[in-house]
């Protein structure tokens, strides 16, 4: 059977080790997952209230048009309804642009390291893909200016990026898109935007009427807590979301998940209170560090991204092995790094003593 050419030169996506795969291997009674940059406080208690005693109708399908969600969430955001689309996750958002506007011929504009979604889409199209290394973990945006031509599609800038954690500040992501050809799909990705700065973030979504090729992506699955139930959206101008639908897998999100974000979206105090703890705990990590003399991207996200003293394929299995796991930057395009996702208090200090301990082994040649 003949398959893509290309898919002959790619691999499937490997998540993290899962805990239970960890304990067997190291015989541990414990595990703390700090890979995927999920939320270690949860999710809302009103997710949890509503299906204590409703049952979904399982044998029915679930609202292709994601009705109750829609309304909700474009009076939350000031929008159309009609600007709004919804995927398994943004992921298959990110899917859905790449087979839209993706095809042999035409080619691609990324940050490096970034997102990996964006470049494994546009490969399986057939696209050509043209990356930008970053500078210091943040886009740069002259550079990827200069890399657009004639045959450019899409271009893709992850804010704040993953897996460096870096912001593109307002005023240089308006001046971007001010220089780049609007007939060229700009695609925003804010999957970490509840956690960034509002007072540097871009304020994208009120300038969609006037940016009409620019597409915003949010998650559910970051702040909110919901990354098992996989639901995302894109936003953008009332014209381009019809061409997007059109690949849009008809019952793409499950009435579970569009219930539990509907739920999810009306409990700010947990946004809130899950951000803060994050902030306040995030910053001692950061303390931490920094007596240690280890480097670390900054953050605008639940995550950092950190350099090690040895490779971080080696620093991963350290910390598998005393019963934490995190990802190896080898994975994400950047080498001697793992990115560690902000756990709750106790996890980190637990953490802090193992990278302590892993430091000076270091230093006396114990562990190279």
């Amino acid at each position: 059977m003949k398959s893509k050419h290309i898919l002959k030169k790619m691999t499937p996506y490997q998540p993290g080790k899962q805990t239970e795969d960890v304990k067997k291997e190291f015989g541990l009674s414990r595990i703390v997952k700090l890979a995927s940059n999920e939320n270690p406080f949860g999710y809302s208690g009103k997710v949890d209230d509503y299906f204590s005693g409703d049952k979904p109708a399982l044998n029915i399908y679930p609202d292709g048009y994601t009705s109750e969600l829609r309304t909700a969430l474009s009076n939350k955001l000031g929008i159309s309804e009609h600007q709004l689309i919804f995927g398994n996750g943004t992921d298959e958002v990110v899917q859905i642009i790449g087979r839209a506007y993706l095809y042999p011929g035409v080619n691609t504009v990324m940050a490096t390291p970034t997102f990996p979604q964006y470049k494994h889409n546009a490969l399986i199209e057939g696209a050509e893909v043209k990356e930008v290394p970053t500078i210091n973990g943040y886009h740069d945006l002259p550079g990827m200016l200069e890399a657009i031509d004639n045959n450019t599609n899409v271009v893709w800038l992850c804010s704040p990026n993953n897996p460096t954690g870096g912001l593109i500040p307002r005023n240089d992501f308006f001046d971007f898109i001010e220089k780049c050809p609007s007939d060229i799909l700009v695609v925003l990705d804010e999957a970490y935007f509840e956690y960034a700065d509002t007072q540097i973030q871009p304020d994208a979504l009120q300038h969609l009427n006037k940016y009409k090729n620019l597409v915003i992506l949010r998650t559910f699955s970051k702040a909110y807590g919901l990354a098992g139930l996989r639901i995302g959206y894109g936003v953008a101008n009332k014209e381009l979301i019809p061409r997007l639908d059109v690949v849009r897998g008809p019952f793409n999100t499950s009435s579970i998940a569009q219930k539990a974000a509907l739920l999810a979206l009306e409990d700010d105090n947990f946004i809130n209170d899950s951000i803060s703890r994050n902030n306040k705990i995030k910053q001692s990590f950061e303390q931490f560090l920094n007596s240690i003399g280890w480097h670390f991207y900054d953050s605008q996200t639940n995550f950092l991204l950190v350099s090690t003293p040895i490779s971080g394929e080696k620093a991963f299995q350290y910390l598998q092995e005393n019963g934490f796991i995190v990802r190896p930057g080898e994975g994400l395009g950047s080498p001697n790094t793992v990115r560690v996702t902000i756990g709750n208090e106790a996890d980190m200090r637990e953490l802090q003593e193992i990278l302590y301990q892993m430091h000076l082994k270091v230093n006396e040649g114990l562990l190279t």
